[in-house]
Order: structure tokens, then C-alpha cells, then sequence
């Protein structure tokens, strides 16, 4: 049973979503501690940088799911920011809501095709597909 779950889990699109999933939680993370800090003298805010989201777009065209299995998604130092404050805070409220509140769109239609799948395994472990 557990080499049928091992492949059930190496499938392309439970791997690319759960790779967007990973990157849609640390990215709340960021703009969380962003909208923490927009206050904090000198604050420089952090995201996902966007060659994260152009590297998976370029192995998925590759069919390189080795390379999708490596990519980690970390949070940076946004260099494009400019200081919005006198003190060089980078943070401006008004749009890390917003997006916050796409990253939370996007959250919450990924845990729907992960958990979709995993939803149809439970199912096709039971015999009820």
C-alpha cells in the first residue's frame, strides 16, 4: 500500500499544487509580518520573489518534475519596495490587504485541488469511485 500512495502523491498536478500550496503559506507569512511591521522604523518589506513563480512555470513546461520537486519557496527582501515613510519603512498597508487577501484566494483554492486529491485516493482506497 504504501508504494500505491508514494505514486499517487508523485502525480504532476498533486505535485505542482502542493508546491503552490507551500508558496501561498510562506508568502501569508510575509505579508503577515509586513502588515506587523508597518510601524517599525526602517522595516524593509519581504515577499516570495517572482523568479520563484517564473522557475516552477519553466520546469512544469519542461516536464522537469525533479526540478519542481527541488524548487523551495523562501521570502526576500522586496529590493523594488520603495520607502513610503521619512524613517525607510517599505511597507504600505492598503496594499499588502490586498495582497493578503488574493494570497488568501489563492490558499484556499489550493487546499481544494490537494485536498481534492487526496479526497479521491480516500475514496479509491475504500472502493467507492
Amino acid at each position: 500500500m504504501p508504494a500505491v500512495l508514494d505514486n499517487l502523491y508523485s502525480q504532476e498536478n498533486y505535485l505542482i499544487s502542493k508546491k503552490l500550496l507551500d508558496a501561498t503559506h510562506l508568502r501569508h507569512e510575509a505579508l503577515s509580518n509586513n502588515i506587523a511591521n508597518v510601524e517599525t522604523p526602517g522595516y524593509k518589506r519581504r515577499d516570495l520573489p517572482k523568479n520563484f513563480s517564473v522557475e516552477l512555470r519553466r520546469a512544469v513546461d519542461r516536464d522537469d518534475f525533479r526540478r519542481v520537486k527541488a524548487l523551495l519557496p523562501r521570502s526576500a527582501e522586496d529590493r523594488q519596495a520603495k520607502p513610503v515613510r521619512m524613517d525607510g519603512n517599505t511597507v504600505q498597508l492598503d496594499e499588502e490587504m490586498l495582497a493578503m487577501n488574493r494570497n488568501a484566494l489563492n490558499y484556499e483554492y489550493l487546499t481544494g485541488a490537494v485536498g481534492g486529491t487526496i479526497k479521491t485516493i480516500n475514496q479509491a482506497i475504500r472502493g467507492r469511485v
